[in-house]
């Protein structure tokens, strides 16, 4: 079977994809054109089309190629450390340190996209998709905060999912912070500040001593 016309002979699908996730990271779905698509990858419009389908499906290939990265980073992060104070913390400094590492776009793929959630313009595939991943990250801290508190690293009847919610903001906000082009040192302030709330665990009851 011949190669298709202006597909070139280098053609390689993941280098093709990895190259289309930045441009999608850097400017959402709406903000990313055609033209730029086929200018970062090499590709020529029909064998973008041909390779990947249309913009839509090519934007939920490299949502759900970034998220399998970003969750499999996510959970060895969050589940390395026994401590959940070190855990949640050492992963909101890798958080801080991809958000703005100089060689990839800036911020997150996902809150970026989020901002295009609800336009007209936006297919509703891509909104329901961005959606659901937008609670994914919380959804992971809110499991390690649940798994913190059955360990006693946390006070009895604390609201897990309030903390979750509240950690997951920070870390929307710090991807905002990182797009904006605020540096690491910025970001790494605010997860200090972050974690000077985390709440500490009740100290265990001393047996009483018998007379």
């Amino acid at each position: 079977m011949t190669a298709e016309r202006g597909r070139p002979r280098s053609f390689d699908p993941e280098t093709a994809l990895q190259r289309a996730t930045e441009v999608f990271w850097r400017h959402g779905f709406k903000g990313t054109s055609m033209a730029e698509l086929t200018a970062t990858t090499g590709l020529s419009k029909p064998s973008l089309y041909a390779a990947f389908g249309d913009k839509e499906s090519l934007y939920l290939q490299c949502l759900k190629r970034y998220l399998a990265a970003n969750v499999a980073l996510q959970n060895e992060l969050l589940e390395q450390e026994a401590d959940a104070r070190r855990a949640v913390e050492s992963f909101m400094r890798a958080m801080a340190r991809v958000q703005t590492d100089p060689a990839l776009p800036g911020g997150c793929l996902v809150v970026t996209g989020t901002t295009d959630c609800g336009a007209a313009a936006t297919p509703a595939a891509v909104d329901a998709a961005l959606r659901a991943a937008s609670g994914g990250t919380e959804e992971r801290l809110l499991q390690r905060l649940e798994r913190a508190e059955r360990d006693g690293q946390l006070p009895a009847g604390l609201n897990a999912k309030a903390l979750a919610t509240l950690l997951a903001s920070v870390l929307t906000g710090m991807a905002v912070l990182a797009k904006s082009g605020q540096p690491r040192k910025k970001l790494d302030e605010v997860v200090s500040s972050a974690m000077a709330m985390w709440p500490a665990a009740q100290p265990a009851k001393r047996p009483r001593r018998v007379p």
